[in-house]
C-alpha cells in the first residue's frame, strides 16, 4: 500500500471550492490505493478529507501531538493513531510514515510543514515528491517564489521542476509515479 502525507488546514477556508476539492482528493486516494497519513485532526479540511477516505474504503492515519489530542480535537474514527509528544516529532513521523507529500491550501501550519519536507528532500531527509494541489491558485504566488528563488540565484532549476505545483489529479499522480529524486546538495 502507497502512503502520502496530507498537509492542510484545520479550518474550512472561505470558499465551497476548497472543501470540494478536498474530497475529491480524498476519493482519489482511496481509488489509487494511498493510504492518508495527516494531522489526526476531525476539524477544517483535516476532518474533511479523513472522513472522505474512510468512506471510500481507504485508510487514514493519525499523527498528533498529545497537546492536541488533550483540546479534544484528535480524529476518532482513523485506522491508526499516533500520538506523539510534540511538533517536531509529529512532522518527522509524518514524513517517515509516507512515501510522498502534499499540500492542500491551509494556514501557517500547513505551508510551514510543507516547505520542512521540500528543504528536507533537497538535503537527502527523504527522496520522496512534495505537491502543492494548487486548488483555485491558493499556491500561485508560492510557485512564483519558487521560481524567483532559482532567478536570483538560491534554487536551482533542477530542484524548483521537483516541487510541483497543479490542481489536477491526475497530472499529480503522473508527477508521483514519474518522480526521480534530487541529487542531493553539495556545497562547496
Amino acid at each position: 500500500m502507497k502512503r502520502m502525507a496530507v498537509y492542510c488546514g484545520a479550518n474550512a477556508g472561505n470558499s465551497a471550492c476548497y472543501q470540494q476539492q478536498t474530497k475529491e482528493l480524498g476519493e482519489w486516494m482511496s481509488a489509487s490505493g494511498y493510504e492518508l497519513v495527516y494531522g489526526g485532526g476531525n476539524v477544517g479540511l483535516m476532518g474533511l478529507l479523513a472522513d472522505t477516505v474512510i468512506e471510500t474504503g481507504g485508510s487514514a492515519i493519525g499523527v498528533m501531538p498529545t497537546f492536541l489530542v488533550e483540546r479534544e480535537i484528535a480524529h476518532q474514527g482513523l485506522t491508526e493513531m499516533h500520538i506523539v509528544n510534540d511538533m517536531h516529532e509529529r512532522k518527522r513521523k509524518m514524513i517517515d510514515l509516507a512515501g510522498c507529500y502534499l499540500a492542500l491550501p491551509g494556514g501557517p501550519g500547513t505551508l510551514e510543514e510543507i516547505t520542512e519536507v521540500v528543504s528536507w528532500g533537497r538535503v537527502g531527509e527523504h527522496r520522496n515528491p512534495c505537491v502543492f494541489f494548487n486548488v483555485n491558485g491558493y499556491y500561485d504566488l508560492l510557485a512564483s517564489f519558487f521560481d524567483q528563488m532559482v532567478t536570483e540565484g538560491f534554487l536551482t532549476t533542477e530542484d524548483r521542476q521537483k516541487i510541483f505545483f497543479s490542481a489536477d489529479l491526475e497530472e499529480i499522480g503522473q508527477f508521483i509515479e514519474n518522480y526521480t529524486p534530487p541529487v542531493i546538495r553539495s556545497y562547496k
